[in-house]
């Protein structure tokens, strides 16, 4: 028996991806793999969380400039060997590339990043606000 299975969200996922390739100025082909990010912020810091299982640490690269964080690196995909019958292959493999914009209170020299048990987090910590000063006004 074979299950069909309609999503209808997929053209629209498709299309949201090309349409970022076309402003970043990379083809959509570039980016075969598109890792789930959650972005929060916190009292001190930003963090940024990507999962990205079956990458190993030494094939992500992570860089801010122009204020911009710029997260890249490759999933490889695993050899297989042609058997008989039918294969079924989900798990995508490729090139990916995610990009977001940072606030100017965040220090670019102070970003920290961790890989562990497959999840990438991206630590950005908050510049920490001038108060305010009054200035008297001296009478001429």
């Amino acid at each position: 028996m074979s299950i069909a299975r309609q999503e209808p969200w997929s053209l629209l996922s498709r299309i949201n991806r090309d349409f970022d390739g076309f402003l970043s100025g990379q083809p959509a082909a570039a980016a075969a793999y598109i890792p789930a990010v959650d972005v929060r912020e916190e009292a001190e810091r930003f963090v940024v969380e990507a999962d990205l299982p079956g990458v190993t640490p030494d094939a992500i690269e992570v860089t801010a400039e122009k204020g911009v964080l710029t997260l890249r690196g490759e999933r490889k995909a695993a050899t297989r060997e042609a058997a008989a019958g039918y294969e079924r292959i989900e798990r995508v493999a490729g090139r990916f590339t995610r990009r977001f914009a940072l606030p100017d209170n965040v220090q670019t020299d102070a970003i920290r990043a961790r890989f562990n048990h497959g999840v990438l987090e991206v630590s950005i910590p908050k510049q920490l606000q001038a108060a305010p000063t009054r200035v008297t006004v001296e009478a001429a």
